[in-house]
C-alpha cells in the first residue's frame, strides 16, 4: 500500500500495534528500488498476511524521509509497536529479504525474556512485573540484583536489561533512566 505523511501514523505506526509493517523507502528514479520492490512484496506475500508491506515515495514525502532519517534508498524500515525495531538500506537478495522477515516475525527481546523467565523460574519477581506490563518495577528489580554483587549478577542483569532496553526502543523514558543507572552501577 502506498503510505503518504497524512497517513503514515495510521497505516504504519498504528497498524504495527497489531502486526509487523515493513515500509520500503523508495523513488521512481531509483533503478535499485525497480530491483528490491518485487522482493519486497514476495516475501511479504509468502507470508500469508502476516506483515503488512507499506512503500513510501521520498520524493512526495520528503518530511517522513527527513524524520526516519533516509539517506540511501532503497530504505526499509521494519516496524512493530509503533517504532523501528529493525532496518537495511540498498537492494537485497531474495534471501536476505527472507531472513530479515523471519526475524521480524519471531518473538520480540520482551517475549524471549519472558519466555526464559518461565522455563529457568529464576527472578519470579521480574517475570511477575513482566506479566503485569510493568517495565519500570522489572527494571528496578534487576537494577537491585546488580547492586547486590551477587557472583555473575551484574553480567545477567545487564543481559537482561538489554533485552528489556531493546524492547522498549532506544528514545523511551525508562531506556534512557534505567541505562544510566545501570552503567553507574556496572562502571
Amino acid at each position: 500500500m502506498d503510505v503518504s505523511e497524512a497517513t503514515f501514523d495510521t497505516a504504519v505506526l498504528a497498524r504495527s500495534h497489531e502486526k509487523p509493517v515493513v515500509v520500503d523507502f523508495w523513488a521512481e528514479w531509483c533503478g535499485p528500488c525497480k530491483m528490491l520492490t518485487p522482493v519486497l512484496e514476495r516475501e511479504v506475500a509468502a507470508r500469508d498476511d502476516a506483515i503488512e508491506l507499506a512503500e513510501v515515495d521520498v520524493d512526495s514525502n520528503q518530511r517522513l524521509a527527513a524524520e526516519y532519517g533516509i539517506r540511501g534508498i532503497p530504505a526499509v524500515k521494519a516496524f512493530r509497536n509503533g517504532r523501528v525495531v529493525s532496518e537495511f538500506v540498498g537492494a537485497q537478495p531474495p534471501q536476505a529479504v527472507a531472513a530479515f522477515l523471519d526475524v521480524l516475525l519471531g518473538p520480540s527481546p520482551a517475549e524471549r525474556l519472558l519466555a526464559e523467565l518461565r522455563e529457568s523460574g529464576e527472578r519470579p519477581e521480574v517475570l511477575a512485573a513482566l506479566d503485569d506490563g510493568d517495565y519500570e518495577r522489572a527494571l528496578e528489580q534487576l537494577l537491585a540484583d546488580a547492586q547486590s554483587g551477587n557472583g555473575d549478577a551484574p553480567d545477567e542483569v545487564r543481559r537482561l536489561m538489554l533485552a528489556l532496553f531493546d524492547e522498549l526502543g532506544g528514545d523511551d523514558e525508562l531506556t534512557q533512566r534505567y541505562r544510566r543507572r545501570l552503567a553507574a552501577v556496572l562502571y
